[in-house]
């Protein structure tokens, strides 16, 4: 697309005020690029659990009203700018290729030249920052999104779908990292995931193919479990028709008695912190992915000292992570039932809908297509 067939703004769905329906606006697409910047035209955008926190203003994070809501995206390139000819693998950039990207890392605070680029303290996030201000276009639930220079940026695989990439550009990298930090897995542990939404189902994917020797996942409701299942799930629990000790005395018989030796929180819930904490064995690794609402729950710190557990947090992923989400896709996409985790398709025009259905549980992963 040239530059003259670019239209002046781009159609967006826009949060002005925490809790109030939506709107589509038409946002401003700037008249030039940034040296390393890119523009992209959008062709699909999954709905993530962070959008529906974000819009009902329950986030830990600052947001900058008004913004353009969405971050899962995929799109074509239709502008490149001067010297954004190579993704961040060196592989060759054009006008027509697919990409996914990652938020901003400054490249030169402690924690990007630490390799923790998730923690940049000049990080921008896209759907985070105002739609007010150039660039405007930094949201993905909009007919086109403006790639900052400091964003790595990703080339698609011609095997793996739109649909998929979206999901690879948060949800999955997100698993993908958590399951680098943790560590390796070995054929003789038993995993533990405390959720079922797509994260918690995609970690299942990737705990089955990492060929651990169980895998039990704890959620609701009753079709994401049978999905679970579908993804290689040995094990299956209803957070809500289960108690807390049940679901103790189970876990421990699949055990042997000790406990999941790793233990992977995506559900979100403040209380299954403690929870976790609780089953997982002594000498263990819990790792917590899904707790960036602002709950609170009490614990007990001493667990974490006689059990001799290593807790950890995972925040986001980097660049690294995005090509694996890409190519575990790539790899495994007719070993798992990947598509049926995308329940609904939704237009710009009825991404309302898409967040109330998703808010009422109705959804698993809503996709906006253009």
């Amino acid at each position: 697309m040239s530059p003259a067939t670019i239209p002046a703004t781009s159609r967006a769905v826009v949060v002005e005020a925490f809790g109030s329906p939506v709107q589509v606006k038409d946002v401003p697409i700037p008249d030039a690029l940034e040296p390393g910047a890119l523009l992209v035209r959008v062709e699909a955008c999954s709905v993530c659990g962070t959008d529906l926190h974000l819009w009902q203003g329950e986030l830990s994070l600052g947001v900058d009203l008004p913004v353009i809501l969405g971050h899962e995206m995929v799109g074509r390139i239709v502008q490149v700018g001067a010297g954004a000819e190579r993704d961040s693998l060196n592989q060759e950039l054009s006008v027509g290729d697919r990409i996914i990207w990652t938020h901003t890392a400054c490249g030169s605070c402690k924690f990007c030249l630490l390799g923790q680029v998730t923690l940049c303290v000049n990080r921008l996030g896209y759907m985070f920052q105002t739609c007010a201000e150039p660039p405007y276009l930094l949201g993905g639930f909009s007919e086109y999104v403006y790639v900052l220079p400091d964003s790595g940026r990703v080339r698609v695989p011609d095997q793996v779908s739109s649909d998929l990439a979206s999901i690879a550009s948060c949800a999955l990298r997100s698993v993908m990292k958590a399951f680098r930090e943790v560590g390796s897995l070995s054929s003789s542990e038993h995993v533990l995931i405390q959720g079922s939404g797509p994260l918690g189902l995609l970690a299942t994917a990737v705990s089955v193919a990492a060929g651990v020797r169980s895998v039990t996942v704890i959620g609701g409701p009753s079709d994401r479990l049978e999905l679970a299942k579908r993804f290689g799930a040995t094990n299956v629990l209803d957070v809500t028709a289960t108690s807390t000790a049940e679901r103790a005395e189970r876990i421990a018989g699949w055990t042997e008695g000790y406990g999941p030796d790793v233990t992977f929180e995506f559900s979100g819930n403040p209380n299954a912190f403690a929870e976790g904490l609780a089953l997982t064995s002594k000498g263990g690794r819990y790792m917590v992915v899904g707790q960036l609402g602002k709950g609170e729950v009490a614990v007990a710190p001493s667990m974490i000292t006689a059990k001799n557990l290593a807790v950890m947090g995972s925040f986001s992923g980097g660049v690294r992570d995005y090509w694996d989400a890409l190519r575990f896709f790539e790899r495994f996409q007719d070993d798992f039932p990947f598509t049926d985790l995308i329940t609904n398709t939704y237009t710009l025009e009825t991404v309302n809908d898409a967040l109330t259905s998703m808010k009422a549980e109705r959804e698993i992963k809503p996709l906006i297509t253009f």
